[in-house]
């Protein structure tokens, strides 16, 4: 079992999609991540890279989330890495129901480090609120941001 959790979100897919298309908002939606330093200029591209860092100043890690796969507007498969913890495969997704509202998905799956011998199941109970908070987030900066 893997670790998911979803939201029904209050605007359509494509608004859900304009803020993840937005490396620089990552800070906004995602818990944890605290500072951006850089976004690769083809952003969400597969293979392209978000610099941000983690934690709180000035115990702040730098480090960088990376696009594994991706479905414009649909889906996008992310390897995040906070080292020395570990790092993990995020997937969001984002379903659409009808004009003015989607349902987004995320699974997160903790794939590097120590914390990769840790089966889902036991992932899942200090995985959950942190992305129950981050789809709050995303929906929260989803439809309220301006276009």
């Amino acid at each position: 079992m893997e670790p998911e959790v979803g939201r029904d979100v209050r605007t359509d897919a494509e608004s859900v999609w304009e803020v993840l298309a937005d490396g620089w908002s990552y800070p906004l939606w995602v818990v944890g991540a605290t500072h951006m330093r850089h976004v690769d200029d083809e952003w969400p591209a597969v293979g392209s890279q978000l610099h941000h860092s983690v934690g709180v100043w000035p115990l702040q890690l730098g480090d960088h989330t990376e696009v594994v796969d991706v479905d414009p507007g649909r889906r996008l498969e992310l390897r995040a890495r906070a080292w020395p913890a570990g790092g993990a495969h995020v997937r969001l997704i984002i379903d659409s129901r009808g004009p003015g509202a989607c349902h987004v998905r995320l699974r997160e799956v903790v794939a590097e480090g120590i914390g990769r011998l840790v089966p889902g199941w036991l992932q899942a109970p200090g995985i959950w609120p942190r992305n129950t908070e981050t789809l709050s987030r995303l929906a929260d900066v989803a439809e309220h941001r301006r276009r």
